[in-house]
């Protein structure tokens, strides 16, 4: 039954219908993560990576109060250029359905209208997390994470946050973290962490294989995907890490936190970093969406052993 608040593209109803690989990709990137025109030219970007691999890319927003899986090329350019989005998680779908606003949907937003309309394969740069500044700052999208049966393919977890804690809910949760093509749990701008992933897995067959498995035994995580940044793009960790702890103690004196606290880390680290890690992060999110699509057509030939 066609839900009255989810409005998809003629493309990826065709899609879904046919069973067609098919990828999410969220918006907040878009709405908060870049400035105009480079977050359009992302949108862009990210959805040919996506049709490039043999895939229909999915970007998930809000319009007008309207959950949209599949935007036009005019559609990208509006929420490019639109002033007022709302950051768009779980609690905030009421809000934005309400009072008819554009938004741009978190990881955990992408996941939940994704998972909705039967999409299971989903690309970001890093998912959220558990934050250093306060142990009970913790990302919706872990919660996601946990109870939503689908791909997620993402350069580990963002690296202001506390890696080692974030790890920690996602094992007591189930949720596995596999290692693509790496033993080692990428941060984000960096392809070392000195943390392993709970397995590692070498091709999108494999990974294809990994979720049907995962899910075929009753299990509802989602099963986690790090891919880790290009290597050419790829900033050391013992670099980062001063500039990460210096904007983090910018944001505990400036009283900053809640939702605003990534975007301020986010945009002060690649101020210190003089648009190196700006460079990293774009470079990132093209590799996720590339192998997402690669996941999804391994998924999209084995569709007749799926049971899920």
């Amino acid at each position: 039954m066609k839900h009255p608040h989810l409005q998809l593209s003629t493309e990826i109803t065709r899609a879904l219908n046919l069973g067609a690989p098919v990828v999410a990709l969220e918006s907040t990137v878009i709405t908060h993560g870049l400035p105009h025109p480079q977050n359009l030219q992302l949108a862009r970007d990210m959805e040919k990576q996506v049709r490039d691999a043999g895939a229909i890319p999915a970007t998930v927003a809000l319009l007008d109060g309207k959950i949209r899986l599949g935007l036009s090329d005019e559609e990208l350019v509006r929420l490019s250029e639109s002033e007022s989005t709302l950051k768009v998680s779980h609690r905030d779908f009421a809000t934005a359905i309400v009072q008819k606003l554009n938004g741009g949907t978190t990881v955990a937003g992408t996941m939940h209208a994704a998972n909705m309309s039967g999409i299971k394969v989903f690309a970001t740069g890093g998912i959220g997390g558990v934050h250093k500044e306060s142990s009970f700052d913790i990302s919706t999208d872990l919660k996601a994470l946990a109870d939503t049966p689908m791909i997620v393919v993402c350069a580990g977890a963002k690296a202001i946050l506390d890696l080692p804690a974030t790890l920690e809910y996602l094992e007591t949760m189930g949720v596995p973290v596999v290692g693509y093509q790496t033993d080692e749990f990428p941060a984000f701008y960096s392809r070392e962490s000195g943390l392993n992933v709970s397995a590692r897995l070498d091709s999108p067959k494999e990974i294809a294989e990994f979720a049907k498995a995962h899910w075929s035994l009753g299990l509802r995580s989602a099963v986690l995907v790090t891919n880790p940044v290009p290597e050419a793009e790829a900033i050391p960790q013992s670099k980062m890490e001063p500039f990460i702890a210096k904007a983090s103690t910018e944001a505990i004196e400036q009283g900053i936190h809640g939702q605003a606290l990534t975007p301020f880390l986010l945009g002060r680290i690649s101020e210190l970093t003089k648009g190196k890690s700006l460079k990293a992060n774009l470079a990132l999110l093209l590799n996720n969406a590339r192998l997402a699509a690669e996941i999804s057509k391994e998924m999209y030939t084995a569709k007749k052993a799926w049971a899920i």
